[in-house]
């Protein structure tokens, strides 16, 4: 498979997209206080990792895979309320850059997605804005029992 011009620069926006969430979610991880946040910013990360690799396997011009396969770390499906801690005033600012972050590579996805000829490619595009818009959701919800937003 062979990109064009646009498909190309689309690639390399969506790489530097990822290798910005693999970094914050990567130091996050380091800097937040709540173990079970660590827990979450690190898978996060590592799923970050495997849209990279899906990326690089589109610019270099291999047929993408879904990437729906077994993952090596689970990411958590529910929270229990953090200890409260010094650290919750930091840990409240990461969560919501990191959620600003997904809002913002979510979009992205949606944007490009419709810009490829190929159908492999916006397959695999739609597969990874999907897991964006769960890591949104698992971030709001930590937030959410933690009481850093408005419960409705």
């Amino acid at each position: 498979m062979t990109l064009n011009t646009k498909e190309c620069q689309l690639v390399k926006d969506l790489k530097g997209q990822e290798e910005l969430c693999i970094e914050k979610y990567s130091k996050y991880a380091d800097e937040a206080g709540d173990s079970q946040l660590k827990d979450l910013f690190g898978g996060i990360a590592a799923m970050e990792r495997r849209h990279l690799s899906t990326l690089t396997t589109i610019e270099n011009g291999g047929t993408p895979g879904t990437g729906s396969g077994s993952q090596s770390n689970p990411l958590p499906q529910s929270f229990s309320k953090a200890p409260s801690t010094a650290d919750c005033e930091t840990d409240r600012f990461l969560c919501s850059d990191l959620l600003s972050t997904e809002k913002h590579a979510s979009h992205l996805y949606d944007t490009c997605i419709f810009e490829f000829r190929d159908d492999s490619v916006r397959q695999a595009l739609n597969h990874i804005q999907k897991e964006e818009q769960s890591h949104g959701k698992l971030l709001y919800d930590y937030m959410k029992v933690n009481g850093m937003v408005e419960a409705n």
